[in-house]
């Protein structure tokens, strides 16, 4: 890895490192942050894994120093490939930094000291070690839409702030979270819930008559959610699956902070009143007319929302 300028921003736990860390990395000229192990540019996350994503306090530790090298080579191919002129690493001590710095290739000896005390005020100290230690609430220097991503299932809060710059205003985004490790404790939804909000997100839109059937594949980045409906024929029939889709997808974002990763709806059953179906015509040739065919003779839609939907 070539020459590249490093600065390390060390203090005690809890003392607003990262709550500090855009600024001053925006003071030195500084695009790359490294934070509990993720690489941060620009607010989004790069490379890494968190280490407030542990379960253990120990487990949060071993993370932040990448001492595993798959995830230590990850973040140096990150950091090679991008061609860094600079970067800033936030660590509790100068040992700390001297983990990180070896288990990432860098060079120690041109490391450039930032402590806490110089770029914040003992009352913004205080503040930030008294909610740490009374919310158990963590600062990530990223987008809270990048944040997302990584955190599911995590109650995330957008920080933001404007603060001067060479004669102009910056507004600058951080995410607040609360750890596995904390203190406080954890929460956890079941399926059953996700299936209910499911089912009556669902049933809210006019387009679907009944859900008899709702399948959910928890995993650690999100959910894969699959489910069949019955379905009215007052409105378009793929239109009106996509509308679903997005409907259910919000729900249960803005309802539980979980990620969808995929999101599937199926309906074989339709429901077309005596009074749409014309003179003269069979409600098997309405059908025909109105919607695919699939193996079997029945009335078959499909579609998905994605990763990052």
């Amino acid at each position: 890895m070539k020459k590249m300028r490093i600065y390390a921003l060390i203090g005690a736990s809890g003392t607003g490192k990262s709550h500090r860390a855009s600024i001053v990395a925006m003071e030195r000229n500084v695009e790359a942050i490294i934070d509990d192990g993720l690489l941060i540019i620009g607010g989004r996350i790069v490379a890494g894994y968190s280490a407030k994503r542990e379960s253990t306090r120990v487990a949060a530790v071993k993370r932040a120093i990448f001492l595993d090298p798959h995830h230590a080579l990850e973040v140096r191919e990150a950091m090679n490939n991008l061609k860094l002129d600079a970067v800033l690493i936030l660590g509790t001590s100068m040992n700390m930094i001297r983990h990180i710095v070896d288990a990432l290739d860098l060079d120690f000896r041109v490391v450039t000291w930032i402590s806490i005390e110089t770029v914040s005020s003992r009352e913004e100290r205080s503040l930030a070690q008294k909610i740490r230690q009374e919310q158990g609430k963590h600062v990530i220097p990223a987008l809270t839409m990048e944040v997302r991503k990584s955190f599911s299932g995590y109650l995330i809060d957008p920080l933001r702030f404007i603060f001067q710059r060479k004669g102009r205003s910056v507004v600058v985004e951080k995410s607040i979270v609360r750890p596995t490790y904390s203190g406080l404790g954890r929460f956890y939804i079941s399926d059953t819930v996700i299936t209910a909000i499911v089912t009556h997100a669902a049933c809210q839109h006019p387009g679907v008559l009944s859900v008899y059937r709702v399948v959910i594949h928890s995993a650690s980045a999100g959910l894969s959610i699959s489910l069949q409906i019955d379905a009215t024929s007052r409105v378009r029939l793929f239109e009106m699956l996509e509308d679903v889709q997005h409907h259910i997808h919000r729900a249960i974002e803005d309802m539980t902070a979980l990620n969808v990763l995929v999101l599937d709806v199926e309906t074989r059953h339709f429901f077309v009143p005596p009074s749409k179906v014309p003179d003269g015509t069979t409600l098997a040739s309405a059908l025909d007319d109105s919607f695919p065919k699939i193996e079997g003779g029945g009335q078959y839609a499909t579609a998905r929302i994605g990763r990052g939907r």
